[in-house]
């Protein structure tokens, strides 16, 4: 099973890209964040792709999530659900037969820092409960955290920033320790050059100098199985660059 996630910043704006990446990638599941659309100012096509169950979640240009999974895998169209702390659009979940899919998407914190701590604890508590189903579970996306001083450059390390802040990375860790696994970070412990967001001036995507702020987080059961985990810097003009995990699922 192949599972990507993507913070596309604006899908409108994306749509082509998109859709080639996902015609060259073939992924199970896919999750989107920063979608930036309500469902009619999609296009037809996009809301029906081609060998997908859709599910898009979303408000006229802010926020929102998409999770779509491939027919493939799940011949009839699974049942889409929000955890009670949603709001804003910025969480849909499904569950598989093998296994429960998570498309996230934690606020920056900049405008309401309180709100983006409630958030992150909400998803610690949901963590912890969806740890005591039969199911293991996927949670994928942006949580505009990086996990540590690794997981920023170091031009852009800032212990006063948002996204940094001590706070922010001891409830990261708290949501880990519910039998989640940080599969970039497993699969490579010593590599300081591993960003999914580089700020959008000065050639900093080119020259790397960015932070991680997306995760694949999984359960030790699916990341016993893991293949591969990789990063698309080159992919796309969004801010943010897709990851994608390959598992024996």
């Amino acid at each position: 099973m192949k599972i990507a996630t993507w913070n596309v910043n604006g899908i409108r704006a994306r749509q082509a890209q998109v859709q080639e990446w996902l015609e060259r990638e073939q992924p199970d599941v896919v999750c989107l964040q920063e979608i930036k659309a309500s469902i009619d100012q999609l296009p037809v096509w996009l809301c029906e792709m081609e060998g997908y169950w859709c599910y898009w979640h979303g408000g006229k240009g802010y926020s929102g999530v998409g999770l779509h999974v491939s027919k493939r895998i799940a011949p009839d169209r699974p049942a889409f659900t929000h955890p009670a702390f949603d709001y804003e659009n910025r969480i849909v979940l499904v569950r598989l037969p093998a296994v429960t899919i998570v498309s996230v998407y934690v606020q920056n914190g900049g405008k309401d820092f309180p709100a983006k701590m409630q958030f992150l604890g909400s998803l610690e508590r949901f963590a912890a409960d969806v740890r005591t189903e039969a199911n293991p579970v996927v949670i994928c996306g942006d949580l505009n955290i990086a996990r540590t001083d690794m997981d920023v450059h170091p031009k852009e390390r800032k212990p006063q920033a948002i996204g940094q802040l001590p706070e922010e990375r001891a409830l990261l860790e708290r949501i880990l320790a519910h039998g989640l696994v940080d599969v970039g970070r497993a699969l490579e412990p010593d590599n300081d050059q591993m960003f999914t967001w580089w700020a959008p001036w000065r050639n900093m995507r080119q020259r790397n100098i960015g932070w991680r702020l997306d995760y694949l987080l999984v359960s030790q059961s699916i990341f016993e199985r893991v293949r591969t985990c990789r990063i698309e810097r080159e992919t796309g003009t969004s801010d943010h660059a897709p990851v994608l995990g390959d598992f024996d699922v």
